[in-house]
C-alpha cells in the first residue's frame, strides 16, 4: 500500500514524511538519509557561531550542503531559510541560492521544496533571483511554516504554494498565542480545506502521521524525531536525550525569535520567559554583542555535547520515541504504523 496525498504528488516523494527545519544545526546527512528513505529531506538555516568565526557564511554552508546532497542522492530534497527580521543572513540566502540552484541543472532538478520560517512570507517570493528561477520552468514549491491562525492568512494572502502548520508541542521557536498542533490544524483547515498543508509539532509516530492525514493534512515535518536517529548530526549527547525522556521535560523559554521549546536543562531553567512580542523587542534593542554571541554559543556548545549548559531544542515527541534509529527503519515503522490505523478507522465506516 502506498499513502498518497496532494503533497507526495506535489513535490514527487513517496512517503508523506519530511524533514523539519533545525537551524542554525548542520541537517546534510540527515537531509540525506531521509530523502533516500522516500520522504523530504530538508537543509537547515545552518549559521553556528563557530563557522561565522571561521568566516564561513550560511549562504556558503548552504551551497555546499547542496552540493554534497546531490553528490549522494538523486532523490528530492528541499532547504530552508529563516527569514527573522534578527536573521542577517535571510535576505541574502533568499538572492544568492535561487540563482545557485538556477545555474546547476541536478540541484534544479532534486531541489524541489524552499521553506521560510521565523518571519516574512514575501521576502522568498520578492527575490527577483527566485522570480527567474520560478520562470525558468523549476518544480520548486514556496512554504513557509505558520504557527498561528493569522500567520498562516498572511502566507495565502502572500500566494506560498503551501503551508507548515506548526504547534506548540514542536520544538524550536513557537508563537505567543501557545495552540496545540490539533486545534490550530482544525482552525487551518477549516478556513482554507484545499490549501496544501504541512503537520508540524508533536509527530513521531504512525498514528501521529493517520491522525494528520485524516484532518486533511498532506504530510507531517518531524525534526525531534529525527534529531534520535543514527544519521542526524546532533551529537550522541543530545540524541541520548530523547529515548528516556517525558513529554513533560520540555518547557517554554524565549528564544533568539521569540518563544522556544527546549530541553528542561541547567540553561533553559534558568532562562527568562518573555510574555509578548513587545516584551521581545525590548529585550532584543538592549542586547549587546556580547550577550548576543554568549547566546549564540548556548546552541552550539548543545549541539556539540554539552547537554547541561547548553539550550537543546526538543519538542514534546520526545515522550513517545523510545529508541534511536536509522531514518530508513523510523520511516518505514511510521508508514506501516500509519497505514494499520488508517485502516482501522476506514473500518468505521459503514
Amino acid at each position: 500500500m502506498v499513502i498518497e496525498t496532494n503533497i507526495t504528488k506535489m513535490l514527487g516523494i513517496k512517503h508523506p514524511i519530511i524533514g523539519a527545519p533545525m537551524g542554525p544545526f548542520f541537517t546534510t546527512e540527515l537531509t540525506i538519509a531521509v530523502s533516500e528513505a522516500g520522504g523530504l529531506g530538508v537543509l537547515s538555516h545552518t549559521g553556528l557561531l563557530s563557522e561565522f568565526q571561521a568566516r564561513r557564511f550560511p549562504t556558503d554552508i548552504m551551497k555546499e550542503n547542496m552540493t554534497k546532497v546531490i553528490e549522494h542522492t538523486d532523490k528530492p530534497f528541499g532547504f530552508n531559510i529563516r527569514t527573522s527580521r534578527t536573521e542577517q543572513s535571510g535576505a541574502r540566502i533568499c538572492r544568492e541560492i535561487p540563482k545557485f540552484i538556477l545555474e546547476n541543472q541536478r540541484v534544479r532538478e532534486q531541489c524541489i521544496y524552499a521553506v521560510t520560517s521565523a518571519g516574512s512570507s514575501r521576502m522568498l517570493p520578492e527575490s527577483k533571483s527566485f522570480q527567474k528561477l520560478r520562470e525558468s520552468g523549476a518544480d520548486i514549491k514556496h512554504f513557509h511554516v505558520a504557527p498561528a491562525l493569522w500567520l498562516a492568512d498572511k502566507c495565502v494572502a502572500t500566494g506560498v504554494d503551501g503551508l507548515v502548520i506548526t504547534g506548540g508541542e514542536g520544538g524550536g521557536h513557537q508563537s505567543y498565542e501557545r495552540v496545540s498542533t490539533l486545534v490550530l490544524l482544525q482552525q487551518v483547515l477549516q478556513k482554507y480545506p484545499e490549501y496544501p498543508v504541512v503537520a508540524c509539532g508533536g509527530f513521531a509516530t504512525g498514528q501521529g502521521l493517520a491522525a494528520a492525514l485524516a484532518m486533511g493534512a498532506g504530510a507531517v515535518a518531524m525534526g525531534s524525531r529525527f534529531i534520535a536517529s543514527k544519521e542526524s548530526e546532533f551529537h550522541d549527547a543530545y540524541k541520548n536525550i530523547v529515548p528516556p525522556a517525558r513529554a513533560q521535560d520540555t518547557i517554554l523559554t524565549t528564544g533568539a525569535l521569540g518563544l522556544i521549546r527546549l530541553w528542561k536543562n541547567d540553561y533553559s531553567l534558568h532562562h527568562e520567559l518573555v510574555a509578548n512580542k513587545e516584551e521581545k523587542l525590548a529585550q532584543e534593542a538592549a542586547l549587546t554583542p556580547e550577550e548576543v554571541t554568549e547566546i549564540a554559543e548556548k546552541y552550539e556548545i548543545a549541539y556539540r555535547g554539552n547537554i547541561n549548559d547548553g539550550a537543546v531544542p526538543l519538542g514534546q515527541s520526545i515522550g513517545v520515541v523510545s529508541k534511536i534509529e536509522n531514518v530508513s527503519d523510523i520511516i518505514d515503522t511510521i508508514i506501516k504504523d500509519a497505514e494499520k490505523n488508517l485502516r482501522k478507522s476506514h473500518s468505521y465506516l459503514k
